[in-house]
């Protein structure tokens, strides 16, 4: 559970803002919508070396 200790005379923006930020860290909803469907690790491992493909790929057009 998430705490987020609001100061006096604080914005609640701000703080809804700080819990937000605070929310995306722990990644409770990447991990939910991971586990939503079952990947199996060989199309995980496969995606994995796809996607550092691609990055390798935009370095190597932005170092010439």
């Amino acid at each position: 559970m998430l705490i987020i200790p609001i100061k006096d005379g604080e914005n609640i923006d701000k703080a809804l803002k700080r819990f937000k930020r605070k929310f995306d860290k722990t990644g409770v909803m990447r991990s939910l919508r991971e586990r939503k469907q079952f990947v199996k690790p060989s199309v995980e491992h496969r995606s994995k070396i796809l996607k550092a493909r691609h990055i390798q790929r935009l370095k190597d057009q932005e170092n010439l």
